[in-house]
């Protein structure tokens, strides 16, 4: 899908419509800057519940709150034009029961104006994918690592090896049968990726997966070199705004405490300039 070629912000039915072709782009977002600085590029943004480890100091997304997906949807809503954007479901949301999937999901959307949600899960979530597209919300799916899960699936390790292969396959066909429009891998093997790309019917975007993928995502800390606390293996660090940042730091409070900033050009005289 090409990111100029666009006159409108692709909905659901165009990146379902994108399997097959042209690799779909993703970042996550969570402020109106860094919407706006993706924005042209993206097909698609999320608002990821990595909010609260990336911006919050959380120490997993267990502790995000609807409030905070909502603050920060609302924030990135404002920075988009021509990229759609999908917003997490956070832990507890949804679970319990399709109808409080729903009352939620749709609270998400009516406050944000998310163009779909995203949920973890697969079998175990296809009858709650299923109850929401057919009340008009669409869904993205994720499968493989799902951090909501850390506590059961013993940390951020490899899903799929062995015996679980079998497992993240039948996953996938859970959720593609529903009627989710695509699914996130995150952090599944090379080989396996491709195998659940060819197998199902809507659009997988990989993350630690494989680049045969329908399309990619990442955290856009991680890839800024932002975020700094770990790097998974997964990223690749296309800058490192994090160290750059503290050293522009370090320089502006070197220059402070030697009096060499403001200078004359960033002050204002006493009298008005004569034109």
């Amino acid at each position: 899908m090409s990111a100029t070629a666009r006159k409108r912000a692709p909905m659901a039915d165009d990146i379902r419509a994108a399997k097959g072709g042209t690799p779909l782009v993703s970042l996550t977002a969570y402020t109106t800057p860094m919407a706006q600085m993706m924005d042209a590029h993206c097909d698609f943004v999320l608002v990821g519940d990595s909010v609260g480890m990336v911006l919050h100091g959380l120490p997993s997304t267990l502790g995000v709150t609807m409030e905070m997906m909502i603050m920060h949807g609302q924030a990135v809503a404002r920075g988009l034009t021509s990229a759609m954007m999908v917003i997490d479901m956070p832990f507890g949301s949804y679970e319990e029961s399709p109808q409080q999937a729903f009352a939620n999901a749709a609270q998400l959307m009516a406050e944000t104006n998310a163009g779909a949600v995203k949920l973890e899960g697969g079998v175990a979530m296809a009858e709650t994918i299923a109850f929401l597209v057919a009340r008009g919300i669409p869904v993205m799916a994720h499968i493989g690592l799902t951090p909501q899960s850390i506590n059961t699936l013993g940390g951020y390790k490899v899903q799929g090896r062995g015996d679980a292969r079998t497992v993240l396959r039948d996953d996938a066909q859970a959720v593609s049968d529903a009627g989710a429009f695509a699914v996130v891998l995150e952090k599944v093997p090379a080989g396996l990726a491709d195998e659940v790309t060819a197998q199902i019917a809507i659009p997988t975007i990989g993350i630690g997966a494989s680049s045969g993928c329908d399309g990619q995502i990442l955290v856009v800390d991680d890839m800024l070199g932002l975020f700094t606390a770990f790097k998974a293996k997964f990223v690749k660090r296309y800058a490192h705004l994090g160290d750059d940042g503290e050293a522009a730091i370090a320089a502006y409070a070197q220059e402070v405490r030697e009096r060499t900033f403001p200078a004359q050009e960033h002050t204002f005289a006493d009298e008005v300039p004569a034109k």
